[in-house]
């Protein structure tokens, strides 16, 4: 819930750590204002975040007068913490291939990239100071390897267009007098308004401002809320065994759902075992499906392939050619020649290989329990870690009640949407804030759009 607070601090003032950039409650905050600034705003905008703030910034450019509410003590305290603190904005896919990334929901999605897609949006941040390079060819990162200079530019903007953005704000439901959409009711009182944009996240990560809250906004205008789960959150297994080799990466590792009608390709990259289970992109991006799952089911199986030998008629021919050319080796040193150390004797553990065992005495019982866990192993996924560690949210605010050309409410004229607070959610590396981004902007000039105080001109993204 949002309740009206004071003025956000100076937006200037670093956050050092971004992965602990959890406001203090005891920090020096103004006691909240009686009287609720601008009380004439025509977009109101709640959530500042990276959709939150891209849609002030479109919707003030394009004339109309905003106002950006927070619950947090300052805005973008969640986009600090994006990339490990690096911002992954957004990367260099073809839109198509871009949206396919988002499966069943990409044709959603297509009217706001065309409104604003990866050239446009760095194009959008090199007119506000902001760099950004693609080093490894795919993920684009700002120069400066930090998300402070991609949060500050956008505050920037926002200070020079005027746009006030009030903090510690609880906004408890929208102002509806006979089912017309007139502002924001807060506790301080109502701000009225001519449309309002909710931004104001999921659930994932609460403890950096996402904390659901605005699905209660959608709820009260007649929307349905698909119900969230984690998204892009570390997954736990019944398994003991990869909690042995916790820290270590299995590169390109392929993960997929073992369960009728579940893609056979699965989802593939780099795959990090902790000491709950299994992390790291391959795990993240399949987490949403999982957790999907798990609201059905006890548990969900997995079939991990370790390698690009995903046979186990292969794997058994090359433990037979190890048998006959390298008898004395240990079984366990030969699979850490494909297999990082611990992950080798893990999993010779696992098919009852014992650690002094040499190559010339494995049994065709060991053998056909080695291969099987080389090619693909079974992991059981018990749970996912949770929101408290979830980077996304899949569900939300249902995507047939929200008119995608302009993120209009199909239930209530003058609503706008904007980011996770809709069932949308992508994989790793750029998709979920460049669709931050691409939303903000179109539901802000959208919103714009229906306001007294739009005059029919042209939104100009790029000021010289």
């Amino acid at each position: 819930m949002l309740m009206l607070g004071a003025h956000c601090p100076n937006p200037q003032s670093s956050i050092p750590n971004p992965q602990s950039a959890i406001p203090n409650p005891q920090s020096a905050i103004p006691n909240p204002q009686s009287a609720i600034p601008n009380p004439h705003n025509t977009v109101l905008i709640v959530g500042a975040g990276p959709a939150g703030m891209m849609a002030a910034i479109s919707a003030a450019r394009a004339g109309a007068r905003v106002t950006l509410f927070e619950r947090m003590d300052r805005p973008g305290v969640k986009l600090l913490a994006t990339g490990g603190g690096r911002c992954n904005l957004t990367n260099t896919l073809a839109p198509e291939a871009f949206l396919e990334r988002f499966g069943r929901h990409g044709k959603f999605l297509r009217p706001a990239l065309a409104a604003l897609d990866q050239r446009a949006l760095l194009d959008f941040f090199n007119q506000l100071g902001v760099r950004f390079h693609a080093e490894d060819g795919l993920h684009y990162f700002p120069a400066s390897e930090s998300a402070a200079s991609v949060r500050d530019a956008l505050l920037a903007e926002l200070r020079r267009l005027g746009v006030p953005i009030v903090c510690r704000a609880e906004s408890l439901s929208l102002w509806m007098p006979q089912g017309q959409l007139k502002g924001l009711r807060t506790p301080s009182g109502d701000v009225a308004g001519d449309c309002a944009v909710l931004a104001a996240g999921g659930k994932a990560w609460p403890s950096l401002g996402s904390d659901g809250s605005g699905y209660a906004l959608a709820a009260q205008a007649g929307h349905e809320i698909i119900t969230p789960v984690p998204a892009l959150a570390p997954l736990v297994t019944g398994e003991k065994w990869p909690t042995r080799c916790t820290g270590i990466v299995s590169p390109g590792a392929r993960l997929r759902i073992d369960l009728p009608k579940r893609s056979r390709q699965g989802v593939q990259g780099d795959l990090l075992f902790t000491h709950r289970g299994i992390s790291g992109p391959a795990a993240l991006d399949i987490s949403g499906e999982v957790s999907g799952l798990l609201m059905e089911r006890d548990n969900v199986p997995l079939r991990v392939h370790l390698t690009d030998e995903p046979s186990v008629e292969i794997w058994l021919s090359r433990l037979r050619k190890w048998r006959e050319s390298r008898p004395k080796k240990f079984l366990r040193s030969l699979v850490a020649e494909v297999l990082p150390a611990a992950l080798a004797e893990a999993l010779c553990e696992e098919a009852g290989v014992e650690p002094d065992l040499r190559a010339a005495h494995v049994t065709r019982s060991q053998c056909l329990g080695l291969a099987g866990l080389l090619a693909a192993a079974p992991l059981t996924i018990t749970a996912t870690e949770g929101f408290g560690k979830a980077m996304a949210t899949r569900g939300g605010v249902n995507l047939r009640e929200v008119d995608p050309r302009r993120l209009e409410s199909r239930l209530l004229g003058g609503l706008y949407f904007a980011g996770e607070i809709l069932d949308v959610d992508g994989p790793c590396g750029g998709f979920n804030l460049q669709w931050a981004f691409s939303s903000g902007f179109l539901a802000g000039l959208s919103a714009a759009e229906e306001t007294a105080e739009y005059l029919g001109r042209g939104v100009r993204l790029f000021p010289l």
